[in-house]
């Protein structure tokens, strides 16, 4: 411990306070020698801040009793795993529908900010983006494989589009949950490290195709239906700025 660096697992229970004082002591001397690592940690530790700031004064708040009821119809067994998977399901919910909908500034459609896909996206979003060592599963190194096998587990055709032309590169993506099965987030970077998340999904029910516009927090959101999927692009640029980059992203899924 005292000559090789701790385990990535050693560093967030530091970064979570779980180490033993001499243990948290030995991480703490390695860390001051590896300025880079340091930063990680200060960042997991923030995130971690910024997340029990954000939920834990809705951690009491009661699930609604029709979740319940279904959770508690299930198998006996997996009980407790289903309330516990319900009730950060609901926080989730909860904490980024009231994101949407108490920031509305007259342009954004209130209507839209309820909708399932650009929660799910905002949400996407808020956890992956602040990501320094793992922001993606699959890197735009292994672009064919990545499209690929999101396209397998989405359901649908998934391309990556080139975003060059205003200023983004591809870092890569990830597969994750969605309100309707599994979705598939991508993720592009500037050079000055600002990122956009395109999140897509299955949006089968959806009646309106057009462009529509919501704001969470200060992220922007353009979302749009084209056939069975549904597309999010995420994004702390201005609304114009990010439109643009939204008709280009629909314009290369539909050249």
């Amino acid at each position: 411990m005292t000559h090789n660096a701790p385990d990535e697992s050693l560093l967030h229970a530091y970064a979570d306070d779980q180490l033993a004082d001499a243990e948290r002591e030995r991480v703490a001397a390695w860390l001051a020698r590896n300025p880079q690592a340091a930063a990680d940690v200060a960042s997991w530790a923030e995130q971690r801040t910024l997340f029990h700031d954000a939920f834990d004064p809705v951690m009491d708040e009661p699930l609604p009793e029709a979740l319940l009821d279904r959770i508690d119809a299930g198998q006996p067994a997996s009980a407790g795993r289903w309330r516990m998977a319900a009730a950060i399901g609901w926080l989730a919910i909860g904490l980024f529908g009231g994101y949407l909908v108490g920031h509305q500034a007259g342009q954004p459609d209130a209507s839209l900010a309820q909708s399932p896909i650009v929660r799910d996206a905002a949400m996407a979003y808020a956890v992956y983006s602040p990501e320094v060592r793992h922001p993606v599963e699959v890197g735009a190194d292994q672009r064919e494989h990545l499209v690929a096998w999101l396209s397998k587990r989405v359901g649908g055709h998934i391309t990556a589009p080139d975003l060059q032309q205003h200023g983004y590169s591809l870092i890569g993506g990830r597969l994750i949950a969605s309100h309707d099965g599994p979705g598939a987030l991508l993720m592009y970077e500037d050079p000055t490290g600002q990122r956009l998340t395109l999140f897509i999904c299955h949006e089968e029910e959806a009646t309106e195709t057009a462009f529509r516009f919501a704001q969470a927090q200060d992220v922007n959101v353009f979302y749009w239906v084209d056939g069975p999927l549904g597309y999010a692009l995420t994004g702390p640029i201005p609304r114009e700025e990010l439109q643009a980059v939204a008709i280009s992203v629909y314009q290369a899924l539909n050249p």
